[in-house]
């Protein structure tokens, strides 16, 4: 069973690894998959993207540091029940870098502040209503 949730672009410049992460954190953020939903071993969702297996091992990897996903031995992999967000302080950080790196695009394209803000909002509806806005 393909997992239509993750879709993996080989000619992007994003590595595989991390179009798996941000696939498997978008799904969940989407509510696609919920805690305790049971993923797909390595080997398997490696044959269903036709990818190499430690690649989707990386993926899970980085998944289990975020604390997105456990591995509960002997029986698989899950969406984590209760999230415990890692220095969080850190991650709160990195977001704020990267939307000062929006705000100096912004200013390159010429956008006002109220253009970028409405810009976000339209982004941030159409992504709750599930909508791909590129």
């Amino acid at each position: 069973m393909l997992h239509v949730w993750l879709h993996i672009d080989p000619r992007s410049s994003v590595p595989m690894y991390q179009q798996v992460v941000e696939g498997v954190k978008e799904a969940v953020a989407r509510g696609v998959l919920n805690p305790g939903d049971k993923l797909p071993s390595v080997r398997e969702l490696a044959m269903e993207l036709t990818i190499n297996h430690n690649t989707v091992a990386k993926a899970y990897q980085e998944l289990e540091r975020e604390h997105v996903i456990e591995v509960i031995r002997g029986r698989g992999t899950f969406i984590a029940t209760e999230p415990d967000i890692p220095d969080l302080s850190v991650r709160v950080r990195e977001l704020k870098e990267e939307m000062v790196r929006w705000i100096v695009e912004a200013h390159h394209l010429h956008l006002s502040d109220e253009e970028l803000v409405e810009l976000f909002q339209t982004v941030l509806r159409e992504w709750r209503e599930g909508r791909e806005t590129l």
